[in-house]
């Protein structure tokens, strides 16, 4: 599966750098699905491929930066690989957080 469409990465253009932002806005979510892994992105640099973003079901809940071409190429057992959720809306942080709990 791509997980950066054009659309996603018109997106995440539009909205730029939330680095100075206590509460940016999430824009896509992609999942392991038959792991616990999931990667909330709310920055995307098209040149390097690489999000920065929110990761939960690794060993720490935490921000960081993850490489869309290193998920892309992950193949896990059944030969599935990492998806980005279609249904997915855009979404605070705070809003995410609560509803994770």
């Amino acid at each position: 599966m791509k997980l950066i469409t054009e659309h996603l990465q018109k997106r995440f253009a539009e909205i730029g750098s939330q680095s100075e932002d206590l509460n940016p806005l999430i824009i896509a979510k992609f999942f392991n699905p038959i792991g616990g892994q999931t990667w909330y992105a709310s920055e995307y640099n098209s040149q390097t491929r690489i999000c920065f973003g929110y990761v939960t079901g690794m060993m720490h809940d935490e921000w960081g930066y993850f490489s869309i071409d290193e998920m892309e190429s992950i193949v896990l057992p059944f030969e599935l690989t990492i998806e980005r959720d279609t249904y997915f809306e855009e979404i605070r942080f705070n809003d995410l957080k609560k509803s994770l709990q």
